[in-house]
């Protein structure tokens, strides 16, 4: 499935990039000092387990960084994961 029409919406109020599938709210939770991001976990609703949205989210999530100078701090394990598979995403770390 592509999630490339569902805009990522950073919910600055409650430190969340958030992707809305479904109807359902799947988010990362992060913490942002100066132009490091912290992402610090990722969660995905069970209605969309298994169906990319944790790979779609991070991937935005990466896109939006990078768009705007920001660097990562991947505390969230999933985010750990994906970075071993997508190693070109390095470039982002702080």
């Amino acid at each position: 499935m592509s999630y490339e029409d569902i805009p990522l919406v950073n919910n600055e109020a409650i430190h969340n990039f958030e992707l809305v599938v479904e109807g359902h709210r799947a988010f990362i939770d992060y913490k942002q000092k100066g132009d490091k991001v912290y992402l610090i976990h990722t969660e995905v609703p069970a209605e969309l387990k298994g169906k990319g949205v944790a790979e779609a989210i991070v991937e935005k999530t990466f896109i939006y960084m990078e768009e705007r100078g920001l660097k990562l701090v991947p505390l969230c394990v999933y985010v750990g994961m994906y970075l071993k598979r997508h190693p070109e995403w390095n470039r982002l770390l702080a």
